[in-house]
Protein backbone atom coordinates (compact mmCIF):
# COMPACT_ATOMS: atom_id res chain seq x y z
CA UNK A 1 0.00 0.00 0.00
CA UNK A 2 1.19 3.26 -0.73
CA UNK A 3 1.98 5.90 2.05
CA UNK A 4 1.77 9.15 0.11
CA UNK A 5 -0.91 10.61 -1.57
CA UNK A 6 -3.31 8.24 -1.44
CA UNK A 7 -7.38 8.60 -2.48
CA UNK A 8 -9.73 9.56 0.55
CA UNK A 9 -13.00 8.00 0.71
CA UNK A 10 -15.57 9.29 3.04
CA UNK A 11 -17.32 6.88 5.29
CA UNK A 12 -20.85 6.82 6.72
CA UNK A 13 -21.44 7.19 10.58
CA UNK A 14 -20.18 4.49 12.36
CA UNK A 15 -23.48 2.67 13.73
CA UNK A 16 -25.46 3.80 16.42
CA UNK A 17 -24.28 6.89 15.37
CA UNK A 18 -26.65 10.43 15.38
CA UNK A 19 -28.30 10.71 12.28
CA UNK A 20 -29.40 14.44 13.07
CA UNK A 21 -26.89 16.15 11.03
CA UNK A 22 -23.95 15.20 9.81
CA UNK A 23 -20.18 16.31 10.41
CA UNK A 24 -19.25 19.40 9.03
CA UNK A 25 -16.81 17.35 6.88
CA UNK A 26 -17.33 13.83 6.49
CA UNK A 27 -14.90 10.93 8.20
CA UNK A 28 -11.65 9.97 6.38
CA UNK A 29 -11.44 6.47 5.13
CA UNK A 30 -8.18 4.95 6.52
CA UNK A 31 -6.88 1.20 6.77
CA UNK A 32 -8.66 -0.84 9.53
CA UNK A 33 -6.15 -2.63 12.09
CA UNK A 34 -7.63 -4.60 14.70
CA UNK A 35 -6.52 -3.91 18.50
CA UNK A 36 -7.21 -7.31 20.70
CA UNK A 37 -10.84 -7.58 20.12
CA UNK A 38 -11.07 -3.12 19.10
CA UNK A 39 -11.12 -2.28 15.35
CA UNK A 40 -9.29 0.52 14.27
CA UNK A 41 -9.97 2.80 11.44
CA UNK A 42 -11.87 1.69 8.15
CA UNK A 43 -15.23 3.18 9.13
CA UNK A 44 -15.00 1.70 12.79
CA UNK A 45 -16.48 3.56 15.61
CA UNK A 46 -14.38 6.03 16.75
CA UNK A 47 -12.91 4.57 19.97
CA UNK A 48 -11.99 5.91 23.26
CA UNK A 49 -8.28 5.46 25.10
CA UNK A 50 -6.62 5.93 28.47
CA UNK A 51 -3.71 5.33 30.36
CA UNK A 52 -3.14 3.75 33.59
CA UNK A 53 -1.14 5.72 36.41
CA UNK A 54 -0.44 2.71 38.48
CA UNK A 55 2.73 0.95 39.08
CA UNK A 56 2.41 -1.72 36.19
CA UNK A 57 4.83 -3.80 38.10
CA UNK A 58 1.89 -3.64 40.78
CA UNK A 59 -0.56 -6.43 39.34
CA UNK A 60 -3.30 -5.78 41.69
CA UNK A 61 -3.25 -1.97 41.45
CA UNK A 62 -3.40 -1.96 37.98
CA UNK A 63 -5.87 -4.45 37.36
CA UNK A 64 -8.43 -2.08 39.92
CA UNK A 65 -7.66 0.80 37.61
CA UNK A 66 -8.27 -0.85 34.03
CA UNK A 67 -11.50 -2.20 35.47
CA UNK A 68 -12.31 1.44 36.24
CA UNK A 69 -11.76 2.46 33.46
CA UNK A 70 -13.56 0.42 31.70
CA UNK A 71 -16.68 0.73 33.43
CA UNK A 72 -16.58 4.30 32.07
CA UNK A 73 -16.45 2.72 28.71
CA UNK A 74 -12.75 3.10 28.35
CA UNK A 75 -11.85 0.73 25.13
CA UNK A 76 -8.59 0.38 25.16
CA UNK A 77 -6.02 1.28 27.94
CA UNK A 78 -2.32 1.81 27.54
CA UNK A 79 0.35 1.04 30.28
CA UNK A 80 4.04 1.91 31.04
CA UNK A 81 6.59 -0.52 30.94
CA UNK A 82 10.06 0.99 32.03
CA UNK A 83 11.81 -2.24 32.93
CA UNK A 84 11.43 -5.84 32.79
CA UNK A 85 9.85 -6.56 36.13
CA UNK A 86 6.78 -4.28 34.88
CA UNK A 87 7.05 -6.12 31.12
CA UNK A 88 6.55 -9.23 33.62
CA UNK A 89 3.70 -8.04 34.72
CA UNK A 90 1.79 -7.62 31.87
CA UNK A 91 2.03 -11.81 31.96
CA UNK A 92 -0.18 -11.66 34.63
CA UNK A 93 -2.37 -8.38 33.71
CA UNK A 94 -3.47 -9.45 30.18
CA UNK A 95 -5.78 -12.62 30.69
CA UNK A 96 -7.57 -10.68 33.53
CA UNK A 97 -8.14 -8.06 31.25
CA UNK A 98 -11.82 -6.72 30.42
CA UNK A 99 -10.12 -4.85 27.29
CA UNK A 100 -7.44 -4.62 25.21
CA UNK A 101 -3.98 -3.30 26.56
CA UNK A 102 -1.18 -1.35 24.62
CA UNK A 103 2.20 -1.60 25.92
CA UNK A 104 4.21 1.70 25.89
CA UNK A 105 8.06 1.34 24.83
CA UNK A 106 10.83 3.62 25.19
CA UNK A 107 14.43 2.76 24.75
CA UNK A 108 14.78 -0.96 25.23
CA UNK A 109 13.47 -3.10 22.45
CA UNK A 110 13.84 -5.75 24.92
CA UNK A 111 10.84 -4.69 26.94
CA UNK A 112 9.14 -4.42 23.49
CA UNK A 113 9.23 -7.94 22.68
CA UNK A 114 8.58 -9.43 26.33
CA UNK A 115 5.19 -7.24 26.28
CA UNK A 116 4.55 -9.26 22.94
CA UNK A 117 5.50 -12.09 24.52
CA UNK A 118 3.29 -11.34 27.60
CA UNK A 119 0.34 -11.24 24.78
CA UNK A 120 -0.09 -7.36 24.56
CA UNK A 121 -2.85 -6.47 21.85
CA UNK A 122 -0.78 -3.04 20.49
CA UNK A 123 2.72 -1.81 20.58
CA UNK A 124 3.27 2.16 21.11
CA UNK A 125 7.15 2.35 20.30
CA UNK A 126 8.79 4.97 18.92
CA UNK A 127 11.64 3.84 16.45
CA UNK A 128 13.56 6.70 16.87
CA UNK A 129 15.09 5.29 20.06
CA UNK A 130 14.62 2.06 20.84
CA UNK A 131 18.20 1.81 19.11
CA UNK A 132 19.64 0.52 15.77
CA UNK A 133 17.61 -0.51 12.91
CA UNK A 134 18.15 -3.78 13.46
CA UNK A 135 16.30 -3.61 16.78
CA UNK A 136 13.00 -1.92 14.92
CA UNK A 137 13.21 -4.92 12.50
CA UNK A 138 13.33 -7.73 15.50
CA UNK A 139 10.41 -6.11 17.01
CA UNK A 140 8.46 -5.34 14.08
CA UNK A 141 8.78 -8.88 13.10
CA UNK A 142 7.45 -10.05 16.56
CA UNK A 143 4.80 -7.82 16.33
CA UNK A 144 3.83 -9.06 12.72
CA UNK A 145 3.91 -12.64 13.65
CA UNK A 146 1.54 -12.24 16.44
CA UNK A 147 -0.49 -9.91 14.45
CA UNK A 148 -0.06 -6.72 16.78
CA UNK A 149 -0.47 -3.38 15.80
CA UNK A 150 2.01 -0.80 16.46
CA UNK A 151 1.05 2.80 17.12
CA UNK A 152 4.10 5.49 16.26
CA UNK A 153 4.21 9.23 15.95
CA UNK A 154 5.11 12.30 17.30
CA UNK A 155 5.29 14.41 19.98
CA UNK A 156 5.99 18.34 20.61
CA UNK A 157 7.91 17.77 23.54
CA UNK A 158 10.71 14.94 21.98
CA UNK A 159 11.29 15.75 18.10
CA UNK A 160 14.91 14.68 17.43
CA UNK A 161 17.54 17.33 17.09
CA UNK A 162 18.11 16.76 13.94
CA UNK A 163 14.11 17.70 13.25
CA UNK A 164 14.52 20.43 15.13
CA UNK A 165 17.68 21.73 13.49
CA UNK A 166 15.59 21.41 9.79
CA UNK A 167 12.89 23.69 11.29
CA UNK A 168 14.36 25.57 13.70
CA UNK A 169 11.45 25.08 16.32
CA UNK A 170 8.68 22.74 17.05
CA UNK A 171 5.63 23.19 14.23
CA UNK A 172 3.40 20.99 12.29
CA UNK A 173 5.42 20.38 9.63
CA UNK A 174 8.07 19.15 12.19
CA UNK A 175 5.31 16.87 13.35
CA UNK A 176 4.51 15.48 10.53
CA UNK A 177 8.12 15.06 9.41
CA UNK A 178 9.26 12.87 12.41
CA UNK A 179 5.87 10.43 12.09
CA UNK A 180 6.70 10.24 8.27
CA UNK A 181 10.43 9.18 8.99
CA UNK A 182 8.80 6.71 11.70
CA UNK A 183 6.36 5.23 9.10
CA UNK A 184 8.70 4.61 6.69
CA UNK A 185 10.92 2.69 9.08
CA UNK A 186 7.93 0.15 9.18
CA UNK A 187 7.43 0.41 5.76
CA UNK A 188 10.21 -0.64 4.48
CA UNK A 189 10.44 -3.86 7.05
CA UNK A 190 7.08 -4.47 5.45
CA UNK A 191 4.65 -3.69 8.48
CA UNK A 192 1.75 -1.95 7.73
CA UNK A 193 -0.64 -2.12 10.82
CA UNK A 194 0.50 0.94 11.75
CA UNK A 195 -1.37 3.64 13.68
CA UNK A 196 0.08 7.33 13.80
CA UNK A 197 -0.12 10.00 16.07
CA UNK A 198 0.80 13.93 15.78
CA UNK A 199 0.62 15.50 18.94
CA UNK A 200 1.08 18.49 20.45
CA UNK A 201 -0.06 20.95 23.28
CA UNK A 202 -0.54 23.58 20.95
CA UNK A 203 -4.03 23.31 19.77
CA UNK A 204 -3.89 25.26 16.30
CA UNK A 205 -0.49 23.10 15.54
CA UNK A 206 -1.82 19.94 16.54
CA UNK A 207 -4.79 20.60 14.33
CA UNK A 208 -2.75 21.87 11.07
CA UNK A 209 -0.28 18.63 11.69
CA UNK A 210 -3.47 16.03 11.91
CA UNK A 211 -4.59 17.84 8.84
CA UNK A 212 -1.11 17.27 7.31
CA UNK A 213 -0.77 13.82 7.69
CA UNK A 214 -4.31 13.09 6.91
CA UNK A 215 -3.21 13.86 3.37
CA UNK A 216 -0.36 11.84 3.17
CA UNK A 217 -1.10 8.39 4.66
CA UNK A 218 -4.32 6.19 4.70
CA UNK A 219 -3.29 4.67 8.38
CA UNK A 220 -5.45 5.04 11.02
CA UNK A 221 -5.11 8.26 13.32
CA UNK A 222 -4.52 8.35 16.95
CA UNK A 223 -6.02 11.74 17.82
CA UNK A 224 -5.05 14.10 21.06
CA UNK A 225 -3.54 17.08 22.65
CA UNK A 226 -0.84 16.44 24.81
CA UNK A 227 -0.25 17.55 28.09
CA UNK A 228 -3.70 19.16 27.78
CA UNK A 229 -3.48 20.09 31.15
CA UNK A 230 -6.26 19.85 34.63
CA UNK A 231 -9.14 18.18 34.88
CA UNK A 232 -11.25 21.17 34.02
CA UNK A 233 -8.60 23.38 31.81
CA UNK A 234 -7.50 20.42 29.67
CA UNK A 235 -10.77 18.90 29.22
CA UNK A 236 -11.65 22.62 27.25
CA UNK A 237 -8.48 22.30 25.50
CA UNK A 238 -8.87 18.90 24.31
CA UNK A 239 -12.33 19.52 23.29
CA UNK A 240 -11.37 22.46 21.07
CA UNK A 241 -8.72 20.54 19.68
CA UNK A 242 -10.18 17.16 19.08
CA UNK A 243 -13.35 18.76 18.16
CA UNK A 244 -11.61 20.81 15.60
CA UNK A 245 -9.71 17.59 13.90
CA UNK A 246 -12.60 15.61 14.11
CA UNK A 247 -14.86 17.94 12.61
CA UNK A 248 -12.45 17.90 9.24
CA UNK A 249 -13.28 14.41 9.01
CA UNK A 250 -10.10 13.45 10.70
CA UNK A 251 -9.09 10.58 13.53
CA UNK A 252 -10.02 7.02 14.57
CA UNK A 253 -9.56 6.86 18.30
CA UNK A 254 -8.64 9.72 20.96
CA UNK A 255 -7.07 10.27 24.59
CA UNK A 256 -7.43 13.43 26.12
CA UNK A 257 -4.65 13.45 27.97
CA UNK A 258 -5.60 14.90 31.44
CA UNK A 259 -3.30 15.74 34.73
CA UNK A 260 -6.45 14.31 36.44
CA UNK A 261 -7.76 10.50 37.34
CA UNK A 262 -7.58 8.50 34.20
CA UNK A 263 -11.55 7.97 34.60
CA UNK A 264 -12.10 12.23 33.69
CA UNK A 265 -10.20 11.03 30.45
CA UNK A 266 -12.64 8.64 29.35
CA UNK A 267 -15.60 10.64 30.84
CA UNK A 268 -14.43 13.54 28.40
CA UNK A 269 -13.63 11.79 25.33
CA UNK A 270 -17.16 9.99 25.08
CA UNK A 271 -18.47 13.78 25.51
CA UNK A 272 -16.46 15.10 22.88
CA UNK A 273 -18.14 12.22 20.74
CA UNK A 274 -21.16 12.85 21.54
CA UNK A 275 -21.21 16.27 20.58
CA UNK A 276 -20.01 15.44 16.89
CA UNK A 277 -22.60 12.57 16.85
CA UNK A 278 -19.82 9.90 16.55
CA UNK A 279 -20.77 7.40 19.50
CA UNK A 280 -24.11 7.24 21.62
CA UNK A 281 -22.63 5.96 25.25
CA UNK A 282 -25.03 7.43 27.59
CA UNK A 283 -27.08 10.15 28.43
CA UNK A 284 -26.68 13.71 25.96
CA UNK A 285 -27.76 16.21 28.21
CA UNK A 286 -29.24 19.63 27.03
CA UNK A 287 -29.60 22.15 29.87
CA UNK A 288 -30.15 26.02 29.22
CA UNK A 289 -27.62 28.27 30.89
CA UNK A 290 -30.02 30.28 33.31
CA UNK A 291 -31.25 33.82 32.94
CA UNK A 292 -33.25 36.14 34.73
CA UNK A 293 -36.44 34.77 32.72
CA UNK A 294 -35.86 31.77 35.06
CA UNK A 295 -38.42 31.40 37.38
CA UNK A 296 -37.34 28.04 39.01
CA UNK A 297 -33.48 27.08 40.45
CA UNK A 298 -32.83 25.49 37.01
CA UNK A 299 -28.99 25.78 38.12
CA UNK A 300 -29.66 23.32 40.65
CA UNK A 301 -32.12 20.89 38.87
CA UNK A 302 -29.69 20.84 35.87
CA UNK A 303 -27.07 19.69 38.42
CA UNK A 304 -29.20 16.86 40.11
CA UNK A 305 -30.29 15.29 36.85
CA UNK A 306 -26.84 15.43 35.12
CA UNK A 307 -26.06 13.55 38.67
CA UNK A 308 -28.73 10.95 38.55
CA UNK A 309 -28.44 10.69 34.81
CA UNK A 310 -24.22 9.51 35.43
CA UNK A 311 -25.61 5.97 36.56
CA UNK A 312 -27.35 5.71 33.20
CA UNK A 313 -25.60 4.19 29.77
CA UNK A 314 -28.35 4.10 27.59
CA UNK A 315 -28.17 6.39 24.44
CA UNK A 316 -31.15 8.91 25.95
CA UNK A 317 -31.26 12.84 24.88
CA UNK A 318 -32.69 14.64 28.00
CA UNK A 319 -33.37 18.45 28.20
CA UNK A 320 -33.40 20.58 31.00
CA UNK A 321 -35.23 23.90 29.97
CA UNK A 322 -35.93 26.66 32.16
CA UNK A 323 -38.46 29.29 30.54
CA UNK A 324 -40.88 29.34 27.63
CA UNK A 325 -38.50 31.20 25.31
CA UNK A 326 -36.15 28.03 24.30
CA UNK A 327 -37.39 25.28 26.57
CA UNK A 328 -40.49 24.21 24.95
CA UNK A 329 -38.92 23.42 21.85
CA UNK A 330 -35.92 21.94 23.00
CA UNK A 331 -37.67 19.88 25.01
CA UNK A 332 -40.03 18.77 22.10
CA UNK A 333 -36.45 17.73 20.17
CA UNK A 334 -35.12 15.44 22.91
CA UNK A 335 -36.30 12.06 24.08
CA UNK A 336 -36.99 13.39 26.98
CA UNK A 337 -37.46 16.87 28.67
CA UNK A 338 -38.57 19.31 30.98
CA UNK A 339 -39.54 22.98 30.19
CA UNK A 340 -40.14 25.14 33.67
CA UNK A 341 -42.09 28.05 34.49
CA UNK A 342 -43.22 29.58 37.97
CA UNK A 343 -42.74 26.95 40.12
CA UNK A 344 -43.84 24.11 37.57
CA UNK A 345 -42.70 22.70 34.87
CA UNK A 346 -44.26 20.94 31.44
CA UNK A 347 -42.74 17.20 30.99
CA UNK A 348 -41.89 15.76 27.48
CA UNK A 349 -41.41 12.47 26.08
CA UNK A 350 -41.22 12.24 22.61
CA UNK A 351 -41.94 15.33 21.24
CA UNK A 352 -45.37 15.34 23.72
CA UNK A 353 -46.65 16.51 26.89
CA UNK A 354 -46.92 14.16 29.12
CA UNK A 355 -47.57 15.89 32.52
CA UNK A 356 -47.59 19.36 34.26
CA UNK A 357 -45.83 19.35 37.37
CA UNK A 358 -44.95 21.47 40.38
CA UNK A 359 -40.61 22.13 40.70
CA UNK A 360 -40.07 20.07 43.72
CA UNK A 361 -41.61 16.59 41.73
CA UNK A 362 -39.91 17.46 38.40
CA UNK A 363 -36.84 15.85 38.23
CA UNK A 364 -38.31 12.57 40.05
CA UNK A 365 -40.79 12.52 37.25
CA UNK A 366 -38.34 12.94 34.95
CA UNK A 367 -35.98 10.47 35.93
CA UNK A 368 -38.36 7.28 36.18
CA UNK A 369 -39.64 8.74 32.14
CA UNK A 370 -35.62 7.62 31.67
CA UNK A 371 -35.55 4.53 33.36
CA UNK A 372 -38.22 3.48 31.33
CA UNK A 373 -37.14 5.25 28.21
CA UNK A 374 -33.19 3.77 28.67
CA UNK A 375 -35.21 0.04 29.51
CA UNK A 376 -36.94 0.23 26.11
CA UNK A 377 -33.78 1.08 23.72
CA UNK A 378 -32.25 -1.55 25.50
CA UNK A 379 -34.38 -4.42 24.56
CA UNK A 380 -35.00 -2.75 20.96
CA UNK A 381 -32.05 -3.75 18.38
CA UNK A 382 -30.20 -1.22 17.44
Amino acid sequence: MSNTKTKRVPIAPSPGASRSAPLPTARQGTRQIRVGKVDIGGGAPVSVQSMTITDTRDVEATLVQIYQLASEGCEIVRLAVPDQEAARALAEIKPRSPVPLVADIHFDYRLALAALEAGVDKLRINPGNIGSRERTRIVAKAAKDRGVPIRIGANIGSLSKAILRRFGTPCAEALVASAMEDVKVLQDLDFHDIVISVKSSDVPMAVDAYTQISALVAYPLHVGITEAGTAWTGGIKSAAGIGAILARGIGDTIRVSLAAEPVEEVKAGFEILKSFGLRTRGVQLVACPSCGRAEVDIISIAQEVERRLARIDAPVKVAVMGCAVNGPGEARMADLGIACGRGMGLLFRGGRIVASLPEDKLVDALMDQVVEVAREKALTPQ
